[in-house]
């Protein structure tokens, strides 16, 4: 058993820094002044690297949460291999960072779609096991994200390529389309597709679990 830590960082978003407007009202002389005083020159100073300090706590903040999420996915790896051991599954566990959260892929053993189960019921009960422990030991909840044998790689595209399909043929054919219920997941990779259409738009209806997306042509 295998465990390999994919040094593949997100991006964190950083705040916007509010411009200060001054509006200086100056006499004739300071009008034609040719260089600031040294009042002002120190001003200037202390101004660079004020937003030097900002930039450099940006990047220690992004620093800091990459570090944050591969620390989450070191400790599911452990956690998963152990119970990989106690189960008897062979398996390659790879870690990984995908933008504002840490994955974790199970691949390369025999049977592993055991543990996947009917419709990923398994798979979606071991990922919060393995979300609780990362909890328990980081006192922090985590938003892991767990996959085995391809199983939501392969979903998602299957879903991608689904999203797009039926965003043609509304196009096409001016009726709007209903899909099956999904989980938030899958229905966010169908958003996603049909927004790469032209001319067509989606939206979801219904109550969990039954809640589903509904293609239509733009206005």
């Amino acid at each position: 058993m295998t465990t390999e830590t994919t040094a593949t960082t997100g991006t964190t978003a950083q705040g916007d820094l509010d411009d200060e407007q001054v509006v200086d009202e100056q006499t004739a002389e300071e009008r034609t002044a040719d260089k600031p005083s040294g009042a002002d020159e120190a001003a200037d100073s202390e101004g660079s690297d004020s937003e030097g300090t900002d930039s450099e706590s940006a990047d220690d903040d992004e620093l800091d949460e990459d570090e944050r999420l591969i620390e989450e996915g070191e400790i599911a790896g452990d956690y998963l291999e152990q119970l990989l051991d106690v189960l008897d599954f062979d398996g390659d566990i790879d870690l990984d960072v995908d933008g504002d959260r840490a994955v974790v892929s199970i691949d390369g053993g025999d049977d592993l779609t055991k543990l996947v189960g009917r419709k990923g019921e398994v798979l979606d009960a071991l990922q919060e096991l393995t979300r609780l422990a990362v909890q328990q030991a980081t006192g922090d909840r985590s938003r892991l994200m767990l996959d085995i044998a391809r199983w939501r790689a392969d979903r998602r595209d299957r879903l991608a390529r689904l999203g797009r399909e039926v965003a043609e043929r509304v196009l096409a054919s001016g009726e709007k389309e209903s899909l099956d219920p999904m989980t938030p997941f899958e229905r966010k990779i169908v958003h996603d597709a049909v927004a790469g259409v032209d001319g067509v738009v989606s939206e979801s209806e219904g109550a969990e679990p039954k809640r589903r997306v509904v293609v239509l042509r733009s206005a």
